[in-house]
């Protein structure tokens, strides 16, 4: 029994079951049918079900084990691999975001070294922390460079 949940009234079970059915209606421009058995609510979005049909065969960039760890410290625990692996792919994005943005930082600064070697005189950039700092404070993560005594 949920303390913070009144059975004051017989019907507010039912009552709270179809507005979470509205809610999920309004929510989604009703595009989506909802079942609510009980206190279990099955939403059925055709897109979402694709997604996660496709994550059974996707192999992430961050590997399960290592995104089951940090959710299990975190304190988060499930036997989907496909919450794992979706759990994994927004890692990915915000990893690429990241390396992405500190690209964009390099390149303007023009720091940019060239290379004799290549034939299209491609430019190459080097992941520093100069570069990656910026970036990172873009997502309001702050990183210092730590102190090198010598």
């Amino acid at each position: 029994m949920n303390p913070a949940r009144s059975d004051a009234s017989p019907c507010s079970s039912n009552a709270e079951s179809e507005s979470k059915a509205m809610i999920i209606d309004g929510l989604h421009g009703g595009g989506s049918s909802a079942h609510v058995n009980g206190d279990r609510s099955h939403v059925d979005f055709p897109a979402l079900n694709d997604l996660l049909q496709n994550l059974e065969d996707y192999t992430p960039t961050v590997p399960d084990a290592v995104t089951g760890y940090y959710l299990n410290r975190a304190g988060f625990e499930t036997t989907d691999p496909r919450i794992i692996r979706l759990i994994s792919l927004a890692a990915q994005k915000f990893i690429s975001d990241i390396a992405n943005d500190a690209l964009q930082h390099c390149r303007m600064k023009g720091t940019t070294s060239t290379t004799s070697r290549s034939k299209s005189k491609e430019k190459k950039c080097t992941l520093t922390m100069d570069d990656l700092i910026p970036a990172l404070g873009d997502y309001n993560i702050n990183v210092k460079k730590p102190c090198y005594f010598t």
